[in-house]
C-alpha cells in the first residue's frame, strides 16, 4: 500500500490503489454520486472546473481538486489513469464531456461511465466506445412516469421491455401458495420476493402463501409487471 501524502498526484495514486472512483463534474448529479459512494466507503476523487464547487466539497470527499479535465496533462498530474473507474458527471457542457471522454478512453480507462443530457449526446459517447451511458434526467421521468400511472410502489427498469415492480400484494394471491397460482401462465410475471410487517424482505418460491398487506417484488416484461401491480 502506497503512503498517505497530503498533495497532488500521491494523494490520487493512493486513492486509485483502493476500492476507488474518480468523478469529473461535480454538479447535483456528480455531487449527488460522488457523496453517496463515500457514504458507502469508497474512496472518491473528485474534479471540477469550478471552484466554488471544489471549496464547497472540501472536507466531504477523499480529494477533490479544480482542474480542466479535457487537457491529458491535467488528467495524469492526478493519477486519473490509475484509476480503474470513472465517471464523467458533466452537467451542463457537451463538447467538455465528449472530449473528456475521448481523453480518458485514450488513457485506456477500464470502466467509464458518462452521463449523457439527451440521446444525441447520448449516442455520441456511445460511438465513441464509452462503456456505461447513463441519462439520469431521462430515466428519473420515466420511472416516475409509471409510479405516477398506477399502484406500483416502485419501479426499476433493468433492461429495455424488462422490470421490476415494488407493489402490494393483490387478492388474487392472498391464501394461497404461489406454485398453485398460475402466475406465470396467467400474467407472465414472477415473485421474487416478500416482505411482510417490518420484516425484511425474503425469497418467494412456489411454497409462499402471502397474506394481505404483504410487499411484492414483481420480475417480467414491463407492460405485464405494471398491469399486474394495478391489480387490487
Amino acid at each position: 500500500m502506497a503512503r498517505f501524502p497530503f498533495f497532488g498526484g500521491d494523494v490520487s495514486r493512493r486513492i486509485a490503489e483502493a476500492d476507488s472512483v474518480a468523478v469529473i463534474g461535480l454538479g447535483r448529479f456528480g455531487r449527488s454520486l460522488a457523496l453517496e459512494l463515500m457514504a458507502k466507503g469508497t474512496d472518491v476523487l473528485g474534479i471540477d472546473a469550478d471552484e466554488e464547487i471544489v471549496q464547497a466539497l472540501n472536507t466531504q470527499l477523499t480529494q477533490v481538486v479544480r482542474a480542466d479535465s479535457t487537457k491529458e496533462e491535467a488528467l495524469r498530474q492526478l493519477a486519473v489513469d490509475e484509476f480503474d473507474r470513472v465517471v464523467v458527471a458533466i452537467g451542463n457542457d457537451i463538447s467538455a464531456s465528449i472530449l473528456t471522454c475521448s481523453v480518458l478512453l485514450g488513457m485506456k480507462i477500464p470502466v467509464i461511465w458518462a452521463k449523457a443530457l439527451d440521446d444525441r449526446h447520448g449516442l455520441i459517447l456511445e460511438q465513441l466506445g464509452v462503456h456505461h451511458v447513463i441519462y439520469p434526467e431521462k430515466d428519473m421521468g420515466k420511472r416516475v412516469a409509471h409510479l405516477v400511472r398506477g399502484a406500483a410502489l416502485d419501479y426499476i427498469e433493468v433492461d429495455p421491455g424488462y422490470a421490476l415492480v415494488k407493489a402490494s400484494a393483490p387478492a388474487v394471491l392472498l391464501g394461497k401458495r404461489l406454485g398453485d397460482t398460475g402466475l406465470r401462465t396467467a400474467y407472465g410475471v414472477t415473485i421474487a420476493a416478500f416482505k411482510r410487517d417490518d420484516q425484511s424482505w425474503t425469497n418467494a418460491d412456489a411454497d409462499t402463501v402471502l397474506s394481505e398487506g404483504d410487499k411484492i417484488l414483481v420480475v417480467g416484461p414491463t407492460s405485464r409487471a405494471e398491469d399486474f401491480a394495478q391489480l387490487r
